[in-house]
């Protein structure tokens, strides 16, 4: 018989699979101020993690019976951070979903995998390992410092101010007009992050945060001096 080890309230979150994807999450969850309980099949893990996360249980996630024995069909959001038993994953994204948790995000490997978790239930579906692929391509030749993308063709880049726009305001070098992306903010070395104002203007070294669509700001980054 499994016990609960606490009453899941707010934005609680139950994580199962403690690999680096699940265990990062977890901890992040924790440093953010929320309740999380987290679950592993591996006693090894569980005993690992017990003594950095105040929440680790041993049990099968496949299981329903297991999951609510431990008031899991009472958290409102749910990580699974299953990657390489893929039917392990599958199996505990269903369980999750009959226990009608409300909010499942899982973790795939492959496209094939992620469209299986969506089947069964899964809200949203996360992959990390080409996410990171694609992050570190983009960061590696060093026009770009930081790029996040979203899903509908948006992307957020830290790159370094191009040339032409040095020496001149924004609304003088006319870089949304031309380049068909927005500039939202600007970071002096040694300053803090500043919002961007048609009136800016732009000195050697300074970052640029750019938003637009992920080719406009692609293109732009790439004009950044090396």
């Amino acid at each position: 018989m499994l016990a609960r080890l606490f009453t899941p309230q707010g934005d609680s979150v139950v994580v199962i699979g403690l690999g680096r994807f699940g265990s990062a999450v977890a901890e992040s969850l924790v440093r953010l101020g929320h309740d999380v309980l987290c679950i592993d099949s591996d006693p090894a893990i569980v005993q690992d993690w017990s003594d950095r996360l105040a929440h680790v249980v041993q049990a099968d996630s496949c299981n329903p019976d297991a999951l609510r024995q431990l008031g899991v069909a009472e958290f409102q959001h749910a990580v699974v951070g299953i990657g390489i038993n893929i039917e392990s994953s599958v199996l505990t994204t269903l369980a999750l979903s009959e226990l009608g948790v409300p909010d499942i995000w899982a973790k795939a490997v492959t496209r094939n995998h992620g469209r299986i978790l969506e089947r069964t239930g899964a809200h949203h579906v996360v992959f990390p390992e080409a996410a990171m692929g694609e992050r570190v391509a983009h960061l590696v030749t060093g026009k770009m410092i930081d790029f996040i993308e979203f899903d509908d063709d948006f992307a957020i880049v830290k790159t370094r101010a191009p040339r032409e726009a040095v020496g001149r305001t924004l609304a003088e070098s006319a870089l949304r007009t031309r380049y068909g992306i927005t500039i939202v903010g600007v970071k002096r070395p040694g300053l803090d992050f500043a919002y961007a104002r048609p009136e800016t203007v732009i000195l050697e070294g300074d970052l640029l945060i750019v938003s637009g669509q992920t080719a406009a700001v692609e293109r732009f980054a790439a004009m950044a001096p090396g």
